[in-house]
C-alpha cells in the first residue's frame, strides 16, 4: 500500500509540473482536453485489449462522477490562482486530503496514534510546501472560495476513484470513463470559453505548437491516470486514511522539480514544509 501511495504522489507530482509547464506556452483548458483525450485513448486501448468492458456495472458511476467532478476542480483551481495570491491558493488547494481521510474515519478505520500524528504532520509539510503567502496582498473572497471548491472537488475524485472498482480490469475501464468524462466537461469548457473570446490555441505557433507538445502532453495526462490507477490501488489494500495522506505528498515533488529542473530556489517555509512531509511519512509507514 505504501509503495503504491507514495508512487501516487510522485506521478501527480511530475504531472502537475509538467503541466504548469505547459500552461506557460498553451492555454490551461486545452492542455487539459488534449492530455486527457491522449490518455482516453490509450486505456480504450487497453480496455479493448483486456476485455475490461464485462465489468461494466453500477460502481462505474463513481467513475462518472469522479469525471465530472474532476475537470471542474480543476477549473476552479486555475480560476483562483487567476485571482491569486498563488502563495494562498496553491496551499489550501491541498487541503484536499481531509475529504478523503474523512470518508475513511467515517467508514470505520482508526489510525493508531503515531499514524494520527504522522497525518497531522505530513498534511501541515503539505500545505507548508506549496510556499504559503503569510503576508501581503488580501485574498478575495471569491478566490477563497474557489480554491476550497477545488480542495473538496479534488478530495472527492480520490474518495470516487478509489470505489470505483474491485478488480484490476475494472480499475482499467473506470479510468477510461473517468477520462471520458473528463474529455466531455474539459470540451465544452474549451468550447464556451472560445464563443466569449478565449484562445484555444497559443498566441505564438498556433498549432505547430499544441502538435510540438504532444510527448510532453501525453507525459501529463498518462502520469494522472496512473496516479488514479495507484492511488485506487493503494487504498483498495487500505486504510484509506493513510493511503490518501501519502498520496497527498505530491505538492513536495512538484516544488522539488521545479528547484531541480528549472532551479527555482525553495523557500525557507518550503524546505520546512517538505522536512515535515517526509517526516510525516515516516511516521505513517512505520505505524
Amino acid at each position: 500500500m505504501i509503495a503504491f501511495a507514495l508512487a501516487t504522489s510522485l506521478l501527480w507530482g511530475l504531472a502537475d509540473f509538467g503541466g504548469g509547464l505547459l500552461t506557460r506556452r498553451i492555454p490551461a483548458l486545452t492542455v487539459v482536453v488534449v492530455s486527457q483525450t491522449i490518455a482516453a485513448a490509450v486505456l480504450g486501448a487497453i480496455v479493448v485489449a483486456t476485455g475490461a468492458w464485462s465489468e461494466a456495472g453500477e460502481r462505474l458511476w463513481f467513475a462518472v462522477a469522479a469525471g465530472l467532478i474532476g475537470p471542474a476542480a480543476m477549473l476552479c483551481f486555475y480560476r483562483a490562482l487567476a485571482l491569486g495570491p498563488m502563495g494562498v491558493v496553491s496551499p489550501l488547494a491541498a487541503l484536499a486530503v481531509v475529504v478523503p481521510v474523512g470518508v475513511g474515519l467515517a467508514l470505520g478505520e482508526r489510525p493508531d496514534l503515531p499514524q494520527y500524528a504522522g497525518i497531522a504532520v505530513a498534511t501541515a509539510g503539505v500545505v507548508l510546501a506549496g510556499g504559503p503567502q503569510l503576508k501581503g496582498a488580501p485574498v478575495q473572497r471569491r478566490a477563497l472560495v474557489l480554491t476550497l471548491a477545488s480542495a473538496v472537488g479534488f478530495g472527492a475524485v480520490m474518495a470516487l476513484i478509489a470505489e470505483a472498482s474491485t478488480t484490476l480490469t475494472g480499475l482499467y475501464l473506470a479510468l477510461f470513463v473517468q477520462r471520458l468524462c473528463n474529455v466531455a466537461v474539459g470540451g465544452a469548457a474549451l468550447y464556451v470559453s472560445v464563443r466569449r473570446g478565449g484562445a484555444a490555441l497559443p498566441p505564438e505557433g498556433g498549432r505547430k505548437a499544441v502538435v510540438s507538445s504532444l510527448p510532453a502532453l501525453a507525459f501529463v495526462g498518462l502520469a494522472d491516470v496512473a496516479a488514479n490507477g495507484t492511488y485506487a490501488l493503494a487504498a483498495r489494500i487500505g486504510p484509506v486514511t493513510i493511503a490518501a495522506v501519502l498520496a497527498s505528498l505530491y505538492p513536495v515533488i512538484t516544488a522539488l522539480a521545479a528547484r531541480a529542473v528549472l532551479r527555482e530556489r525553495l523557500l525557507a517555509v518550503q524546505a520546512a514544509g517538505a522536512g515535515l512531509a517526509m517526516a510525516g511519512g515516516l511516521l505513517l509507514a512505520s505505524g
